[in-house]
């Protein structure tokens, strides 16, 4: 039966990233301090897709992502945007520290080795 459960938990990492409500990330954040990264997006844009497939959903930049920052996905077609958010397009990502304040804004869509690089100085 063990064997099953670690097999299964290995499958769904295979998938990549995960995403938490804006809610959960707060209440995560403060028992691990991790900095809340906000990907917003729209429905049909081409760029999110193409980060969201080719950057986020990549084995190796997820576990980057999962081991240093709290990932939270906001559609600008349904979702309200946290208070002192603005996005002129996107994807537009957005990172918070504990206290709630907005250490950097990064709008574009990026190459894996570009946006690490990026994230190596925010985390």
């Amino acid at each position: 039966m063990s064997k099953l459960i670690v097999i299964l938990l290995s499958v769904l990492n295979v998938w990549g990233l995960e995403f938490h409500s804006y809610e959960e990330a707060l209440q995560l954040q403060k028992k691990t301090a991790k900095v809340i990264m906000i990907d917003v997006v729209r429905t049909g844009c081409h760029y999110c897709e193409k980060m969201n497939k080719t950057v986020l959903q990549d084995k190796k930049m997820s576990d980057f992502l999962e081991k240093y920052f709290i990932a939270v996905k906001l559609n600008l077609d349904h979702d309200t945007l946290p208070e002192g958010m603005h996005v002129d397009f996107t994807p537009t990502f957005y990172f918070l520290d504990k206290t709630g304040k907005i250490i950097k804004r990064l709008p574009g869509s990026w190459t894996s080795e570009d946006f690490k690089f990026i994230l190596k100085k925010i985390k």
